[in-house]
């Protein structure tokens, strides 16, 4: 006989899982579904991000600036270092580690709201009354039935055509995170966060990075002005960055890996490389679901269509996060889980898309909330502009990171904030005050008479509102 649930969730990664606490929170009798494994064959909840994407990539990457640090830059502190060592396996070890803890804390968290874990993958069979029958296809077979059904499965690593991943020499993320040893040299197609974010990685660790982006422009989502400025930054570092290029046949061999490649001049070039990352974005991950059974309908790329609450075509069904339009982002997935579970419970869920906040784990790092200059200029929104470097605030220099800006963009006339663009130390803590502006729909003016702590790395922010109005202090 069928398990009967108020609510069942598809997917145990940020959108999941914090839909499935949330519905329960909120009483209803609640299951979560969740394929991951970890290397034991257990439970791995989180998705990918827990598992090959956010929480490991930060691990890495915070390793590799320890590294990078003693290696070049202790000794401006005084510090002297000798026989400095890398031991890649430890160090990946440690982002194992980070990722078991991630594994464990969603379980708990589960099983404190009293939320039922089915490990498997689960998939619609059929509508029956009151509801949907869904399959759990794991150790044993289980078959639930969901008076509400929320799909949060996640997306995957876009391929490119005729070349797959096979995560020894062309690797997604998931490959990129896994490496025992630091390649002599590496090739990244796609500028992509993951890409940029991992190429960063294994650059700091002693790699010989090259980026092949086909678009004419560097992060072309991101703010000209700070896109300029991390470029430069990026390249002072080592990165090599290629634009306009067209990439061609891609062949693999004892060697590594070879990449035929046209440069922006048309120019026929070849990158012989150890490893190669594909990082060109993410589909839509609705594989196995068995949406036909039932008629939920998708999208040409593969996502499930959606109206701007989160429902489904179908009564009763639910998706958010990366298998859904929009931002494939966590924290986006994981307030759209907050919302749909609150609308199931008759309340009013809250996503305001023009304040999530986009962040790329660089160094230095990159984050914005808001409209950038181009949206602007193409909306035909009459701006005001302040910009103000870490070159002047005192925290940077005591850290010795002064690389990068604020910037703050707001209305000409009602200096309402429209946007807020950072590359630098901490660019993505210094975000959140940005956002909590933007939510309450401040000024510049706000930000500007708010006292910031001195010294701290905030106080670029606050320049940066007082240099809307051409007034800053400390440059």
């Amino acid at each position: 006989m069928s398990k009967q649930f108020d609510v069942i969730v598809i997917g145990g990664g940020p959108g999941g899982y914090i839909a499935a606490i949330r519905a329960a929170q909120l009483g209803m009798n609640v299951a979560c579904i969740d394929e991951w494994k970890n290397a034991k064959g257990g439970s791995a909840l989180g998705g990918t991000c827990t598992n090959v994407g956010c929480i490991p990539s930060k691990a890495l990457l915070q390793s590799s600036e320890h590294f990078d640090h003693a290696s070049h830059h202790f000794a401006d502190h005084g510090i002297s270092v000798s026989g400095l060592s890398l031991d890649v396996a430890k160090m990946v070890a440690r982002k194992d580690m980070v990722i078991k803890q991630n594994n464990d804390g969603i379980q708990y968290l589960l099983k404190k709201n009293k939320v039922a874990f089915f490990h498997g993958r689960g998939s619609f069979v059929k509508a029956v009354e009151g509801g949907y029958e869904i399959k759990v296809a794991g150790a044993s077979e289980e078959m639930l039935v969901g008076k509400q059904i929320i799909v949060a499965t996640g997306s995957n690593a876009r391929a490119l055509p005729g070349t797959p991943f096979d995560e020894d020499l062309i690797l997604s993320n998931e490959g990129a995170l896994a490496l025992g040893a630091v390649p002599k040299t590496m090739g990244l197609i796609g500028s992509g966060v993951i890409g940029l974010e991992m190429g960063s990685v294994w650059r700091r660790l002693g790699s010989e990075v090259t980026i092949l982006e086909g678009s004419p422009t560097f992060l072309g989502a991101v703010d000209e002005q700070i896109a300029k400025e991390a470029h430069k930054a990026f390249v002072k570092q080592g990165l090599k960055i290629e634009l306009g290029v067209k990439v061609g046949e891609i062949k693999t061999g004892k060697k590594g890996v070879s990449v035929a490649w046209t440069n922006a001049k048309g120019e026929a070039q070849t990158l012989e490389v150890d490893k190669l990352i594909i990082s060109i974005g993410r589909v839509a991950n609705t594989i196995g679901l068995n949406t036909e059974s039932v008629g939920l309908a998708l999208d040409e790329r593969g996502a499930i269509v959606v109206d701007e609450q989160c429902r489904a075509n179908l009564p009763g069904i639910w998706a958010v996060g990366d298998v859904v339009r929009g931002p494939m982002l966590a924290h986006k997935a994981e307030e759209e889980g907050v919302a749909v579970a609150e609308r199931i419970a008759g309340q009013h869920g809250h996503v305001n898309f023009n304040t999530i906040p986009w962040v790329i784990y660089t160094s230095p790092e990159i984050a914005w909330v808001g409209r950038n200059e181009q949206q602007l200029k193409a909306d035909g929104v009459a701006y005001r502009s302040g910009t103000f470097p870490f070159l002047a605030n005192g925290r940077a220099r005591a850290l010795g990171d002064t690389t990068g800006m604020v910037k703050m963009l707001a209305d000409a006339t009602t200096d309402e904030i429209l946007g807020v663009h950072i590359v630098g130390p901490m660019a993505s803590e210094l975000i959140a005050e940005c956002v909590v502006a933007m939510e309450f729909r401040a000024s510049s003016e706000d930000i500007a008479r708010i006292c910031h702590a001195h010294p701290s790395l905030s106080e670029a922010t606050k320049e940066a509102a007082l240099a809307v109005d051409k007034r800053t202090l400390n440059f």
